[in-house]
């Protein structure tokens, strides 16, 4: 059976039970997530956190209500989150933001499907990624004093993650800008754009970095003020006006935040996707072949040149050194080929990763999309990394890297195309 007939009974299988969708549109409003076509707030979830949000309210999980730290500390071991993976926001892009500042900031974590936010006296910030839905939000406080949690799906952080910041999807959301003295920004950077073809120039502002000294110029460890007009800026250093104790971890690592960038941009990139392919299907149930080809060709593009890091931002000149202990937790989960390679080996020296495709290629969010669609994906992924006819658009990659990108997708995937 062809691959265009798979494509098309996607199609119909959407049609007619409602799961998945495989066209684009460039010409619609995604902000209401109410549409039918998507009805964010009533359907069936399907991310990892929500199905421990009973053993969380019941304390089924045993974890440690002694301190905000014990049971933080707990939490992230339950949802399989490394420890490693902190960083500190201290920019007041919050809900939270009355509890943050340089002296009190906002912890962050994550692992490929959930993200969690913990302000120091604050509430517990759950972002946990539904293969259909993009991003649900969670809110919680600590249980002090033996109170038992009330888990509530927040309404209110839709209001930041699911405008132009996240592609208009519920998505993910990771803002640069120079925090002034009283806690508002004074200007910010990338706008509208997430991903690692940021520049680490515009990137890391109001958060605080550790084991950056080989970047010459970002936005991180500064808050600033109008001096005549112009903003001048001041550092802040990590530890400076708080006590590491506080967290689980003292970094802010720099791999940590590359790693996060890398996956904010794959993940709204892939929702936004999603949702596209649903509105436009619901707008076009029969369409033709050629609509199929025209609407969907330039949003795979984006995905698989997303996927194979052909917009990488430079590095710099003397690399960049990662904090061992998440290295060693990041590569924990890799999945290899027969030769012990994998898509989590770093490089650090002159890019992120030595193989240049993205081990989101594994999330429950990718392989949760309709299948149609995903067969387009790696289809396209396929000439890409064709060797015996090169595409020029991924000239940047040389055929020994293309060819173990090939063999490890091969040993690690099950549902790639016949022939691929």
């Amino acid at each position: 059976m062809s691959f265009f007939r798979h494509f098309l009974i996607a199609v119909q299988i959407f049609v007619i039970a409602g799961i998945g969708s495989v066209l684009v549109a460039d010409d619609f409003d995604f902000s209401d997530v109410d549409a039918p076509e998507h009805d964010y707030w009533n359907r069936p979830l399907r991310d990892p956190f929500t199905k421990l949000v009973g053993d969380i309210e019941e304390n089924r999980l045993g974890l440690d209500t002694s301190s905000e730290k014990a049971y933080l500390t707990g939490l992230l071991e339950k949802l399989e989150i490394p420890v490693s993976t902190q960083m500190l926001v201290f920019s007041t892009t919050s809900l939270q933001l009355s509890l943050i500042s340089p002296r009190s900031p906002r912890a962050l974590y994550f692992n490929e499907d959930i993200y969690l936010g913990y302000v120091p006296g604050g509430k517990i910030e759950i972002v946990s990624l539904d293969p259909e839905l993009g991003a649900i939000f969670y809110i919680f406080d600590i249980p002090r004093a033996g109170n038992r949690p009330v888990v509530e799906r927040s309404r209110r952080c839709m209001n930041c993650h699911s405008d132009a910041d996240t592609r208009n999807v519920p998505g993910l959301v990771v803002k640069s800008v120079i925090p002034g003295p009283r806690g508002g920004s004074l200007d910010s950077f990338r706008r509208s754009i997430t991903g690692h073809q940021i520049p680490l120039s515009d990137r890391f502002g109001g958060w605080y970095l550790t084991g950056a000294d080989e970047i010459e110029k970002h936005w991180g460890n500064a808050i600033g003020q109008f001096v005549e007009g112009e903003i001048v800026t001041s550092p802040v250093l990590p530890g400076e006006r708080f006590d590491w104790s506080i967290f689980p971890a003292s970094t802010s690592d720099t791999l940590a935040h590359l790693l996060h960038e890398h996956q904010v941009g794959f993940v709204n990139r892939v929702v936004e996707l999603n949702y596209r392919a649903r509105t436009f299907l619901r707008e076009h149930a029969n369409p033709s072949p050629a609509d199929l080809e025209s609407k969907i060709d330039p949003h795979v593009e984006e995905v698989v040149k997303y996927l194979l890091f052909a917009d990488e931002a430079k590095f710099p000149s003397e690399g960049i050194t990662g904090d061992p202990a998440l290295v060693e937790a990041f590569r924990a989960t890799r999945e290899m080929d027969g030769d012990g390679r994998s898509l989590k080996d770093f490089d650090l020296e002159s890019r992120m990763f030595r193989h240049r495709c993205s081990y989101m290629i594994y999330s429950s969010l990718f392989q949760g999309l309709p299948e149609g669609l995903k067969q387009r994906i790696y289809r396209r992924m396929d000439k890409a990394l064709d060797t015996s006819s090169p595409d020029q658009e991924f000239s940047y990659l040389p055929p020994d890297e293309k060819g173990v990108i090939r063999t490890i997708l091969k040993n690690t995937l099950t549902d790639l195309p016949e022939g691929w």
